[in-house]
């Protein structure tokens, strides 16, 4: 049923959960993961001597996190690859799901104790945006 699962991360300590949740899955269903995160450079800054410093230390860090959890999936026997993309995480994801023909994506929740609060504006976009099921870690 799920072939291609897109695992969207952001470094939250919701990731721990999100990586369970995703490699049960993948190993149930014979699933690839890709191990998404969207980062934003601080533009805010472009100009400024050090910004293209700054700018690569933001990927390093990046790239490290999808590293991380792409090593943990493939040593529990998860076929894993990772993506890092620079942009607005919502539309990251919704554009890689796509680019990919993802049948799943997982992603994190905000971790607040108000119901109303509970899915942040990246959640609520992806629910109403993609053209597959979303699975909403809390």
């Amino acid at each position: 049923m799920f072939k291609r699962i897109l695992l969207a991360i952001d470094g939250s300590p919701v990731v721990e959960r999100e990586v369970l949740y995703a490699g049960h899955l993948a190993r149930v269903e014979g699933a690839e993961i890709t191990v998404l995160h969207a980062y934003e450079p601080p533009d805010r800054y472009h100009g400024y001597e050090g910004y293209e410093s700054l700018a690569e230390q933001y990927r390093a860090v990046a790239q490290s996190l999808v590293d991380e959890i792409v090593n943990e999936l493939r040593s529990d026997g998860v076929e894993a690859q990772g993506e890092l993309r620079a942009g607005a995480a919502a539309e990251v994801i919704i554009n890689t799901a796509n680019e990919y023909d993802i049948d799943l994506i997982i992603m994190g929740t905000r971790g607040s104790s108000n119901l109303r609060d509970i899915l942040g504006s990246v959640s609520m976009q992806v629910l109403r945006f993609a053209r597959c099921p979303v699975l909403e870690i809390p």
